[in-house]
């Protein structure tokens, strides 16, 4: 598990994806090859930005252990500005999401292995 943390880390920090210079479109999480355009596509990995809008969400009520406090909590597909779309955590109260709201990327704690274990970062939103 933790070489493949380590491997994968410049994605948990950051939003990450993959543009095809052929067709125009923007990919998360980052592709080799673009879904239209297949073998013709020509896919670059590039920064995504940081702003978007929600296009659905759902709350979560029951929680794996790791996120137990944090219940309930909200989940959504955001479509960011470039057009790709993200799903993560929406960092507010269930009662303030809607579709259609504006959101911006936020670093934040995802969870933790234990009391002296490794801390796990990576991108969640915020209402804007």
């Amino acid at each position: 598990m933790l070489p493949r943390f380590w491997r994968k880390i410049k994605y948990r920090y950051r939003l990450v994806g993959s543009y095809c210079e052929n067709c125009g479109e923007y990919y998360h999480p980052p592709r080799n090859l673009c879904p239209k355009c297949r073998r013709k596509g020509s896919i670059k990995e590039v920064p995504l930005g940081s702003e978007g809008t929600i296009l659905s969400y759902t709350v979560v009520h029951d929680a794996p252990d790791d996120f137990k406090l944090q219940k309930p909590y909200v989940v959504g597909l955001v479509k960011l500005d470039c057009g790709a779309v993200v799903t993560a955590q929406i960092c507010c109260k269930p009662e303030e999401v809607e579709i259609g709201r504006r959101v911006r990327a936020v670093f934040r704690k995802y969870s933790e292995e234990g009391e002296d274990g490794i801390i796990y970062y990576g991108t969640k939103f915020e209402l804007i």
